[in-house]
């Protein structure tokens, strides 16, 4: 059965942090508030987690359009390829914020991401991500939330997203009713860079 734990967006609390972390290195796979909507998530090294999350996603894990999600930009220096003073300059002007970024990938990324030569980068702003990740060895992978409710899109609701998702997970961290607008997507692999989805972030032009 999974646990449910509300968080304090400003101020959470280490202990709570400490658990998330003891159940991500077992090979949890969790549900977290981010900047935009709620998203699914495990450690990007541990293969049995990743199996599950892809399993949740109904996709290969190889190939499928998920993102890591890093503390900062140093951090994500290892799992994309060398940018360009114009790449680094839009990169740190958009992250932290309501963005997932495609970036060339390094040559030498871990199993099972080894092949795939462009990577989703996230780095939010949310305040609980921001405590949580500099406390993990490695990125999260994640994907946002989908409701089955075409109409909806995203559930905002975290109770009803527990209840959705509650037999899949290990753990839900809720701060509340989240937001229903996605993260931009851009495609930075591509010069000039290309809109994939417009969201929460504008599009910087």
């Amino acid at each position: 059965m999974a646990d449910f734990i509300n968080v304090y967006s400003e101020t959470p609390n280490p202990k709570d942090l400490l658990r998330v972390i003891k159940i991500l290195n077992k090979g949890g796979v969790i549900i977290f508030p981010t900047d935009t909507v709620y998203g699914l998530g495990c450690l990007s090294n541990n293969l049995s987690a990743l199996d599950r999350f892809a399993k949740i996603k109904g996709l290969r894990i190889e190939q499928a359009p998920f993102s890591f999600l890093f503390q900062d930009i140093r951090s994500l220096s290892n799992y994309v390829a060398p940018m360009n003073s114009k790449t680094f300059k839009l990169v740190k002007r958009l992250l932290p914020g309501p963005y997932a970024l495609i970036m060339n990938a390094a040559q030498k990324l871990p199993k099972p991401f080894q092949k795939r030569k462009t990577i989703g980068v996230r780095i939010s702003n949310h305040p609980v991500l921001q405590s949580l990740l500099p406390l993990l060895e490695v990125p999260l992978i994640t994907s946002s939330l989908h409701d089955p409710d075409e109409i909806l899109d995203y559930t905002t609701d975290p109770e009803n997203l527990f209840e959705q998702w509650e037999s899949k997970i290990d753990l839900m961290l809720s701060d509340g009713y989240g937001n229903n607008i996605p993260s931009t997507v851009l495609d930075l692999s591509t010069d000039p860079f290309e809109i994939i989805r417009e969201g929460a972030g504008e599009i910087p032009f």
